[in-house]
């Protein structure tokens, strides 16, 4: 990593770097925000709640951190979706920042970088068959809470190999 070109004011404090597994282990968070615990193997121990569902503005994308990874979640008038919140042609984190609409009769965001737009029911480009981001399961408990599941898993058949991936 290159060094950083800007200078820190006088007494600013230090960004944070996290340095042990304990900062980087994902938590799952309680409606009030408080720990609910590591995965202890029950039934739920797959969903990680992220916020109301009332917290959401609809037709717009909010990013969440669940399981570890970056999130793009999004509220339409059919309901809620997510994705992962990585552009796979820029590699940024600007999903969730991206414009919510309709496209060839599907709910699509369209990224914010170069415009490519990604179904939000599959997670497929549009204007790329060969590119799509995951989709990421979402429950409402009965309090309005919304929760991530575990992310879909992917098969790379189309490129050649056997291999699949799941994060």
């Amino acid at each position: 990593m290159k060094p950083s070109t800007h200078r820190r004011a006088k007494g600013a404090a230090e960004p944070f770097v996290p340095d042990s597994a304990e900062h980087r282990a994902p938590r799952a968070r309680g409606a009030a925000g408080g720990d609910t615990g590591a995965h202890d193997g029950t039934e739920d121990s797959g969903w990680q709640p992220v916020c109301r569902l009332e917290d959401l503005i609809p037709d717009a994308g909010v990013a969440a951190r669940a399981h570890g990874e970056q999130v793009a979640v999004f509220l339409t008038d059919t309901g809620p979706f997510a994705l992962d919140h990585v552009d796979p042609f820029c590699g940024a984190a600007v999903l969730a920042r991206g414009i919510v609409g309709e496209l060839q009769g599907h709910p699509v965001v369209a990224s914010p970088m170069y415009k490519q737009h990604f179904r939000l029911d599959t997670g497929q480009c549009l204007e790329d068959a060969t590119v799509r981001v995951r989709r990421w399961p979402l429950r409402v408990d009965a309090d309005g809470v919304l929760s991530v599941g575990r992310p879909e898993t992917i098969h790379f058949l189309e490129a050649g190999h056997a291999s699949e991936t799941t994060a």
